[in-house]
């Protein structure tokens, strides 16, 4: 898709006070107020479902019926990281202290993926959306995002760009194995203040991880476990993030939007449904969230409403689809990226 097409500039004053108005019928409503009674809820949840997974692979003994409980635990997993991606954006409590310990217990303790390095890379995303060269999420990896990316492959990705839209859905399998890839790189090359503590934290989380598998359902079993979990959770949370932004417009360097614009016109939302905001963790409202990034999960679907009406009054395009819709975007997204491969010679 190309970048985003900029009309005659707004006088400045009306740029910025866009936002500004836009934050005042928001905060009016209350929905800035922190939820911790909703977050101490959901944290008992989240950590009774991880636990009844490994109780459950206790019981069973078929290797069938481990794979599926190790899918489930997949989706456990996926629903830590919405709370590890929560606790980041300080969105839980009203102390920073309480919600970086949670989301170091959640990421290092229980998934054994850096906080550390998820709230630097998430922040940068957060403050650059879907920008060419700025913004992490669309930088260069697997997939290509522009014709540039694509042109730029050689060898085995050269292939895997030119079939990226028939391959998407698979090398998602791939996300959970990267995220602990990157972790452990991002503890080796940045100082931090908690290094050392995420550290010790990741390797109680190895050592403990595969001992308790190994002692619930012997060591081959165990090796089964540890894939299907992290394939699928990997999946889960791949699949949900994909639609926030791929395949939306770009910000092309040099190119300077206002806030409301640079976060309303990169950004897809997906139709809200409660069954659809409890599977993505209400990343569903990815609009409102990167407007207002601290706001309580449970607060964001009556800022939606609010929201919405206000990008109509100031005539700022607002973009919500369907499930599907959203991935048949992103699908042809990609295979317009890989076009160029397509066509010009090996």
């Amino acid at each position: 898709m190309s970048a985003i097409a900029v009309s005659k500039p707004a006088p400045p004053a009306q740029i910025s006070s866009a936002y500004a108005e836009l934050k005042r019928r928001v905060e009016a409503a209350g929905l800035m107020q922190k939820r911790p009674g909703y977050y101490a809820l959901m944290l008992v949840t989240n950590a009774l479902f991880f636990g009844v997974c490994f109780w459950v692979l206790a019981l069973v003994h078929s290797w069938w019926a481990t794979a599926l409980v190790a899918a489930v635990l997949g989706f456990a997993s996926g629903q830590l990281g919405f709370q590890l991606h929560d606790s980041g954006h300080k969105q839980m409590f009203p102390s920073r202290r309480l919600n970086t310990l949670i989301g170091v217990l959640t990421g290092n303790g229980l998934l054994g993926m850096s906080h550390g390095w998820w709230v630097d890379k998430h922040n940068r995303h957060h403050g650059n959306p879907n920008h060419q060269d700025l913004d992490p999420d669309i930088g260069v990896g697997v997939i290509a995002y522009s014709e540039e990316q694509a042109l730029a492959k050689t060898g085995p990705a050269r292939w895997i760009v030119r079939h990226q839209a028939g391959l998407f859905f698979p090398l998602l399998f791939g996300l959970g194995w990267a995220m602990h890839v990157a972790s452990v790189k991002f503890l080796v090359r940045q100082p931090s203040r908690l290094r050392w503590i995420e550290v010790g934290l990741l390797c109680l989380h190895a050592i403990a991880y595969i001992a308790l598998l190994v002692a619930i359902v012997g060591p081959w079993r165990a090796v089964l476990v540890i894939v299907v979990q992290k394939c699928v959770g990997g999946f889960y949370l791949a699949s949900v993030f994909a639609p926030n932004h791929k395949g939306m417009p770009q910000i092309e360097p040099g190119q300077e939007l206002d806030f409301l614009r640079s976060q309303v016109l990169t950004a897809r939302n997906v139709k809200s449904h409660p069954l659809t905001d409890l599977l993505y963790g209400s990343l569903n409202y990815q609009i409102e969230h990167h407007l207002f990034p601290t706001m309580p999960r449970c607060n964001i679907r009556r800022a939606h409403a609010i929201v919405r009406a206000y990008c109509a009054e100031v005539s700022v395009p607002y973009h919500e689809t369907s499930i599907y819709r959203s991935y048949r975007e992103i699908l042809s997204y990609l295979h317009e990226v890989g076009a160029p491969l397509r066509t010009s010679p090996a």
